[in-house]
């Protein structure tokens, strides 16, 4: 058994700095180099790596209107993007839906069974706001766009490793593993995109998810719990949903944060710990779960971020990853503010303005 956690790191502030690292005992030996590879077909590609499909938005018969979830985001977020001509002539990958199949991979059959007949809006948001909506809508208003999601992830994760980066404008769905859903997420994308890369690229063998939604990401942390290729820093609101206790053994470099933690706290922790990250583990692929649900004012998420405070969070993940060679791949997760698709849409400008959107 590999020892759990270790806590590191205090201040001189009443209460000391929540943050561990799990360490491992030894080193693994990184590969060197790898082989770039490209898709099939000889179709023209979008000038840039962003991924974003037509089915990627939740409807309910016009009731999602009556709750916090931004059924939207990703629209919003594609034509903000093609408004300030980030993608000016709208072309992005579009992906297929993931089959049962391919969720199979990760999910197990009797989870996939349990979607199919039980699940309720109530189930899946832990708000009881949606409630009593028929089968035949969550299927089609909100497990099949999820699943568009989920195969824009995989298909991001693949084009970040061709371009150097890529972004899905959806995915994320954190609370999900590999025998349960949580939260929003009916489906374990991030598990299911590592598991992809792992399987299909042979010289990929380390990993990182950085995941700095608001949240705890415990459905990733459940499925690759003493995986020693995947390396998690989760850093988020220890005071909200889903306080999985349990999940947290599988966090190597956690950093709790208080509510309403504004930007300057937030960001000086975050270059700490992503710093300390990489000089522990050397990923071949970052999988980036960038949350909007930081924001303040987000019913959920109870942070205190501004929106220039996610611009320069962004910009220094990426700018990082940049610098270092380490691909990466964003993902959106949550953001439960109208305001979320505007801010995220400007970041993404901010990055290309800062030269950090070129391809390899």
């Amino acid at each position: 058994m590999q020892k759990y956690t270790e806590k590191v790191h205090t201040t001189d502030k009443e209460e000391p700095e929540v943050v561990w690292v799990k360490r491992k005992e030894k080193d693994k030996q990184q590969p060197q180099g790898h082989t770039k590879e490209t898709e099939e077909g000889n179709e023209v590609k979008p000038p840039l790596p962003i991924v974003y499909g037509k089915n990627y938005g939740v409807h309910f018969a016009k009731l999602e209107k009556l709750h916090p979830f931004d059924a939207q985001k990703g629209k919003n977020i594609k034509e903000l993007l093609v408004k300030t001509q980030v993608v000016p002539l709208g072309k992005f990958y579009e992906p297929a839906e993931i089959t049962k199949e391919e969720l199979l991979h990760v999910h197990k059959e009797k989870y996939l069974r349990s979607l199919k007949w039980s699940l309720n809006v109530a189930k899946i948001a832990e708000i009881p706001i949606l409630v009593f909506v028929p089968n035949c809508w969550v299927q089609c208003g909100y497990l099949k766009p999820m699943r568009f999601q989920a195969a824009g992830s995989i298909m991001a994760g693949k084009l970040a490793l061709e371009y150097g980066w890529a972004i899905n404008l959806g995915g994320g769905f954190h609370h999900c593993c590999s025998y349960k859903g949580g939260g929003f997420c009916p489906y374990a994308d991030i598990t299911l995109l590592i598991q992809r890369v792992f399987a299909e690229e042979s010289h990929i063998t380390q990993v990182m998810i950085v995941d700095l939604d608001a949240h705890q990401g415990n459905g990733h942390e459940r499925d690759f719990m003493d995986n020693p290729y995947v390396y998690i820093l989760d850093m988020y609101n220890f005071r909200i949903y889903p306080k999985d206790h349990e999940a947290k053994l599988a966090i190597r470099y956690a950093v709790e944060l208080k509510p309403r933690t504004a930007n300057k706290e937030y960001l000086a922790k975050l270059k700490k710990g992503l710093n300390f990250a990489l000089q522990e583990f050397r990923p071949q692929l970052i999988v980036y779960n960038a949350g909007t649900d930081i924001l303040e004012g987000d019913p959920l998420g109870y942070l205190s971020i501004t929106p220039e405070g996610v611009m320069e969070r962004d910009q220094f993940v990426f700018a990082t990853c940049r610098s270092q060679g380490i691909p990466i791949v964003m993902l959106l997760s949550g953001g439960y503010l109208k305001a979320s698709a505007k801010v995220i849409a400007d970041s993404i400008l901010n990055l290309k303005q800062k030269g950090l959107l070129h391809t390899i």
